[in-house]
């Protein structure tokens, strides 16, 4: 999934960001720019062609402005309508190109979003949301590098960001870079403890393999361990399993999960697994 930046959001955009899964990325919104995460295909909720024009159209209040109006619509997930709206803005604005760009993301339109991210970067090239965006952009063309590339740029801008943190951990997993990529997962669990708890927010599908999945998911775990939360550990580890990425005669043998053994739902986990 991709995940909106909290601090920096305006009061009609205040969407809920969270990772849902070790595999997600996220989007971030901000005041002048916003941004995203990733997460297992979900088709977004988009206003239906077939429904009567009456129905279509969004409901626009006296006081909005275009721009109050697309943050109102993308907040409920009515994205193509939120497009509409942001089109009626002003053009020089960063922060609504940034988030039609999001907008035309959650429609799996990335040619779209790409170019409003770019025309929102040249309008303000030190944001670290719209950079965070790009780099989202990138993991959804399968070119990870690509995305490294504007995830270190962004945090460069903002180093203390954990959805931008947790995006970078996740690209590195997807490439095998298990420990650099679980460091960027505790850094983002530093930051921000409930970074990778479940809730609503903007995201896009990352097609990462079952192989990738299951490393990310595995090393999630050891960053629940190192921060006490051994119940949240356990379902990671779980998923690693089923990813096929492990096995329990692996993970019992890995000493950063030695203080898990004595709990009964570790020892439950592992005989299910053996049978």
């Amino acid at each position: 999934m991709s995940r909106i930046d909290e601090r920096r959001l305006l009061p009609a955009t205040a969407v809920l960001a969270a990772l849902v899964a070790a595999s997600q990325l996220f989007l971030v919104q901000a005041a002048c720019a916003a941004s995203v995460s990733t997460t297992p295909p979900q088709q977004p909720a988009a206003v239906p062609s077939s429904l009567p024009a009456a129905q279509q159209a969004p409901v626009v209040k006296a006081s909005e402005t275009p721009e109050d109006t697309g943050d109102r619509l993308l907040a409920e997930n009515k994205f193509q309508a939120a497009i509409d709206a942001y089109k009626k803005a002003p053009h020089d604005s960063p922060a609504v190109w940034n988030k039609m760009g999001i907008a035309y993301q959650q429609m799996f339109s990335t040619d779209e979003a790409m170019r409003c991210y770019m025309t929102s970067l040249k309008l303000n090239p030190e944001s670290a949301s719209v950079l965070n965006n790009l780099g989202t952009v990138y993991v959804s063309l399968q070119d990870y590098r690509g995305a490294e590339r504007y995830y270190r740029k962004a945090l460069k801008l903002d180093p203390k960001s954990a959805p931008i943190l947790k995006n970078l951990g996740t690209d590195l997993l997807s490439r095998r870079k298990f420990r650099q990529g679980g460091e960027f997962y505790a850094a983002a669990m530093a930051v921000d403890p409930h970074i990778f708890d479940g809730g609503a927010s903007l995201q896009i599908a990352d097609p990462s393999s079952a192989s990738s999945r299951g490393a990310m998911n595995y090393y999630m775990a050891k960053t629940c361990v190192h921060a006490g939360l051994n119940e949240r550990a356990i379902e990671y580890l779980r998923m690693a399993l089923n990813n096929g990425f492990t096995t329990p005669r692996k993970i019992f043998a890995d000493s950063e999960f030695a203080s898990l053994h004595k709990l009964p739902a570790f020892e439950q986990l592992l005989v299910s697994q053996r049978n």
